[in-house]
């Protein structure tokens, strides 16, 4: 049986959109149980010089803001660029920041932003090709004092055949991370997780969340067989899943996206051949403008089928606001017009 990719960013967006499906990866992953989960936009526009940036997903679970974000191939940049979303996601909640009030000499008070709600963000990229040169499933960064990276770098110190010593060093920094003054531990709260399918699908594990590379991995090969999915049919989630990634293949325009991100994607790979072999034989650029050149096109035409879909969106958020405006003119509820335009209350309350 042969699905859409759901590593593929269309089909990817397309189903986690559903929230059930986005709760129940995220409580498989990060191993907790979400009593809430809520969906936020995914295009905010940062300052007025700066572009817009859009994230795959974007949603808050209890006390949590999260992004996921895939990552179909190699990219130079994600480490700095999944920093920056990472912290893009905690400055966003300024929109909705509570305020305070201070109260000053002579009677007068003071209004100001309420930093203390502010909530810890978690940034999952999920990598279908890079490893990153690790072999476990994913690697998580938080934001911890300096002395611990100072200690495990301590030549001298791991010399030291006085395991006393290195305990006393131990508690010494055990006592920095367990210092909660001033909320304190709130950065070790806030992380980057970069997870490599690759890795998922070979190690030995039984952790909950590898059905889901499992499955995404096989998404990927068209010549799977009717048995391929057998495994996921009795899940109701994966079953979701399964119905709403075939009927994405049910239309001619779709099946030619798949097969043109699939040559782009060869041309790609083809590409990043070219630089590494360029690598190895110094001083010779053939191979990497041979690729340059060939690549030049689907580049092109992806930017304008991006901006193609950039417009239509516009002109159907356009019409939804005629649509919004006018049902709030015969006096409907919110709650009522949310129901009918998947709209969030917020939004509609800004209209």
């Amino acid at each position: 049986m042969y699905l859409a990719p759901l590593n593929y960013d269309r089909y990817f967006k397309k189903v986690f959109s559903d929230l059930k499906i986005a709760k129940r990866f995220l409580e498989d992953f990060l191993d907790i149980e979400i009593q809430e989960i809520e969906l936020l936009p995914v295009k905010k526009a940062i300052t007025d010089q700066a572009r817009f940036v859009e994230f795959d997903f974007r949603c808050k679970i209890d006390d949590n803001y999260v992004i996921i974000d895939m990552q179909q191939w190699y990219k130079a940049d994600v480490v700095k660029r999944f920093y920056l979303y990472n912290s893009l996601n905690t400055s966003l909640q300024l929109e909705n920041l509570s305020t305070k009030f201070i109260e000053l000499p002579e009677q007068k008070v003071k209004e100001v932003k309420d930093y203390s709600t502010l909530t810890p963000v978690i940034t999952l990229i999920w990598f279908v090709q890079e490893t990153f040169n690790f072999t476990d499933d994913y690697i998580s960064y938080t934001l911890t004092p300096e002395n611990i990276s100072a200690f495990m770098r301590d030549i001298k110190l791991w010399g030291n055949p006085e395991i006393e010593k290195i305990l006393q060093e131990r508690e010494k920094l055990l006592a920095i991370l367990d210092n909660n003054t001033k909320n304190l531990r709130w950065f070790q709260e806030n992380k980057l997780i970069y997870v490599f399918q690759k890795n998922v699908v070979k190690n030995p594990n039984f952790s909950k969340y590898k059905d889901w590379f499992e499955f995404a991995d096989k998404t990927l090969n068209k010549l799977n067989d009717k048995f391929a999915y057998n495994k996921f049919e009795n899940d109701a989630i994966f079953k979701e899943i399964i119905n709403r990634l075939k009927t994405e293949i049910e239309s001619d325009e779709e099946i030619r996206y798949i097969n043109d991100y699939d040559e782009y994607m060869q041309k790609v790979f083809r590409y990043e051949d070219a630089i590494r072999n360029e690598g190895i034989a110094e001083g010779t650029s053939k191979g990497r403008k041979e690729a340059e050149d060939e690549l030049k096109p689907m580049i092109e035409a992806e930017r304008q089928q991006k901006e193609q879909a950039e417009l239509q969106a516009l002109q159907e958020k356009q019409k939804l606001i005629q649509t919004v405006v006018f049902l709030k003119s015969l006096g409907i509820d919110n709650k009522i017009i949310s129901q009918k335009t998947g709209l969030l209350i917020d939004e509609i309350e800004k209209l």
